[in-house]
């Protein structure tokens, strides 16, 4: 089976510039690219299909070529929205672009042999132009009809904010890059996302024009919920990126958990390395015990593990066993707010604390519960939790010896309200 079945198979492939492509990846190691724009500081969730299908495609034998923009990013890609960028300043871009490289080493292979990644970035060749050599030498190559003609290009147009002749630029760079590849390390496969179809076949018509040879063009599906939202954000509108220092590895592993039955199973095939016959199990058992969740258990595994490794499915796993009830032990500040993060906060001064405080007064001071009255009745109920230990009575004196991960104490009124409780230095 060549790569392109393979992708097939899993629904991967949204649109190929032609069926050809399979017999190129039957007889010979394709050198294939992707480019990222360094707009942040890291990747998200939504990036991470095309990072999956770049290593799927590299343990087929194929080589990826990464390109980070740190040239295209100071002019910002104008498909699959609906305004113009803010302009970064060129330090910014160079900053960012340093530490999406650096997420990037850790999910795509570059060790030795013919098929390690190669990591590049287009600001090394694009910023030897001189506006006059580039408008003569690349931008002649250009006809202005075709460009309009673009669906990326004609949205915008009619769009309220139109377009930019910055942005309007940004495909003639794009298709540049993927002639540049073409000339330096032999690439001739552009894959990303279904916005990119526009942008990836300019590329591909220049290398015809200037090296009247074939290149091809993968994109992959627009990855959604079953309500059109693109997937890897939250329902406040949030992303979850690929940074643990940005979005925990708890918080990744929650949002996947709560997949919808209906979108999990493509989740799987996507971002998994799982075969297509364990998927199947999978999907079986979701439509028979959908309450159980497995289907969805699996995904947030797999991927937390791909992105942050074990020690990090570890700690996601942990953290979720605490949110449901477990001990709190070994636990570090910053985890314990990534799991509690939506919970009410409540500071004491420490130096009250450290002097002892009955729990009755201490639980009252949370929005949790109405009163000190409504506190007692759910400590004779059985209902009230200091650091997810039931409080057995009112007469309790808590002190600092109680403090978790550092400085906290976590209250539960029931089985999932929670509040924190920070000892502060006032």
């Amino acid at each position: 089976m060549n790569a392109l079945e393979e992708l097939s198979r899993r629904g991967v492939v949204n649109a190929v510039s032609d069926p050809a492509l399979g017999e190129v990846f039957a007889r010979e190691r394709v050198s294939f690219y992707c480019g990222y724009d360094p707009s942040f500081s890291s990747l998200q969730l939504g990036n991470l299909f095309a990072i999956v299908t770049m290593r799927r495609l590299q343990e087929l034998g194929h080589r990826p070529v990464i390109l980070v923009g740190g040239g295209t990013g100071c002019i910002g890609d104008p498909s699959g929205r609906g305004s113009e960028r803010n302009l970064l300043d060129r330090e910014r871009v160079e900053e960012n672009a340093r530490a999406i490289r650096r997420q990037l080493e850790g999910l795509i292979d570059f060790g030795g042999g013919a098929g390690a990644a190669v990591l590049v970035d287009n600001r090394d060749w694009l910023a030897g132009f001189n506006l006059l050599d580039f408008l003569r030498e690349v931008g002649s190559r250009f006809r202005v009809g075709e460009m309009l003609a673009r669906d990326s290009v004609k949205r915008r147009l009619e769009s309220e904010d139109g377009l930019s002749f910055t942005e309007f630029s940004y495909q003639v760079l794009q298709a540049y890059d993927f002639l540049h590849l073409y000339r330096m390390l032999g690439v001739r496969l552009q894959i990303g996302g279904g916005d990119q179809w526009g942008n990836i076949t300019a590329g591909i018509d220049l290398i015809r024009r200037e090296e009247s040879a074939q290149a091809f063009g993968l994109v992959i599906p627009l990855v959604t919920d079953s309500q059109g939202r693109k997937f890897g954000k939250s329902t406040a509108g949030e992303a979850i990126y690929l940074d643990a220092g940005i979005s925990s590895p708890y918080r990744m592993y929650q949002f996947l958990l709560n997949a919808e039955d209906v979108r999990v199973v493509d989740y799987l095939k996507y971002y998994t390395f799982l075969p297509l016959e364990e998927i199947a199990v999978l999907e079986a058992e979701t439509r028979a015990r959908p309450e159980r969740r497995e289907a969805q258990r699996r995904l947030a595994g797999e991927v937390v593990k791909f992105v942050h490794g074990a020690d990090g499915l570890a700690r996601a796993e942990k953290a979720t066993a605490i949110f449901f009830g477990a001990a709190i032990e070994n636990l570090s500040y910053p985890d314990l707010r990534s799991i509690f993060s939506g919970a009410p906060r409540v500071e004491l001064a420490r130096d009250r604390l450290a002097a002892g405080i009955n729990v009755v007064e201490l639980l009252a001071a949370t929005p949790l519960w109405k009163g000190k009255n409504d506190v007692r009745r759910s400590i004779e109920q059985r209902g009230a939790y200091l650091n997810n230990l039931p409080v057995e009575t009112a007469g309790l004196i808590v002190d600092s010896s109680r403090l978790v991960a550092g400085g906290a104490l976590v209250v539960r009124k029931g089985k999932k309200n929670y509040a924190l409780i920070l000892a502060a230095d006032f």
